[in-house]
């Protein structure tokens, strides 16, 4: 079973992409990239064969949360971090999951088109639309450093990884679910390193440019009780490393449906 959506894909450039979530210094455009929608098909994840980790890069879990509310940043970080530490230890073996960041994202009234997922000055996550991974080579690998001082991820001969876990907000997802790319489909050429400013820093990630070769996935009415695991970054060379995703509006969105909440957290292992 399939369906076909709209995903933003970056048109090839000859300088790096770079963008501000937030009002850019005098005279510098917000981002110098520009973008092309092109029609996907997307398929049921839920039919066939459970998805793996470290071939096509993501797995969904039934794994329901303790947290009453999750806009309680006290509480997240108390109940939810060790929740999701627990879910990836369980599921890599790794032995250590460290998590480090979290952020809740809010589909934006009337639905406009979906962009880098922040409003205005960049305080107001929103579903992001533009096919993207949060790390590339270096930035997944400069992440060990920060985590864990004292460790050089680029000299670093043990292996980790960085994997994000997405999960709703809403009783079921109607509208934006999260579109996840089979990273088998995605060779290393197809990814574009991205200059990232915030207001306090700046990052790395990787927009990709299209192929009709790439294999997108979702999964119907996902519940708050479901988590999607997916990677951002491995340091081994001969597994899933990325992961390129995007939130995606359904072809037919139901009149009545619940504009989706969500949070993301992702978590640094090492094995």
């Amino acid at each position: 079973m399939s369906i076909t959506a709209e995903f933003s894909y970056l048109l090839p450039m000859q300088e790096k992409p770079r963008t501000y979530l937030h009002q850019p210094p005098a005279g510098i455009e917000r981002e110098n990239a520009r973008y092309a929608s092109h029609a996907c098909r997307v398929n049921d994840a839920r039919h066939g064969h459970d998805t793996r980790l470290d071939v096509e890069g993501f797995r969904l879990l039934a794994e329901r949360s303790e947290v009453a509310d999750f806009l309680d940043w006290r509480e997240v970080r108390e109940t939810y971090y060790r929740e999701c530490a627990d879910i990836v230890r369980r599921l890599t073996g790794a032995r250590l999951a460290i998590v480090f960041d979290h952020l809740v994202r809010a589909r934006e009234p009337g639905r406009p088109a979906l962009g880098f997922g922040r409003e205005g000055d960049g305080n107001k996550p929103a579903a992001v639309g533009r096919v993207h991974n949060d790390y590339t080579d270096a930035s997944g690998r400069r992440r060990l450093g920060v985590q864990c001082p004292g460790m050089d991820g680029m000299r670093w001969e043990g292996r980790f990884a960085i994997l994000n876990l997405w999960r709703p907000l809403v009783s079921e997802v109607l509208d934006t679910p999260l579109g996840i790319c089979d990273a088998r489909s995605v060779p290393q050429d197809d990814l574009v390193a991205c200059d990232i400013h915030y207001k306090d820093r700046s990052g790395e990630i990787y927009l990709a440019t299209h192929s009709p070769h790439h294999r997108w996935y979702y999964f119907p009415k996902m519940t708050r009780d479901e988590v999607l695991v997916f990677k951002s970054f491995d340091s081994a060379q001969d597994v899933a490393r990325f992961t390129p995703h995007a939130a995606f509006d359904e072809p037919e969105i139901p009149p009545d449906a619940p504009l989706r909440r969500s949070i993301e957290l992702r978590v640094l292992v090492i094995y």
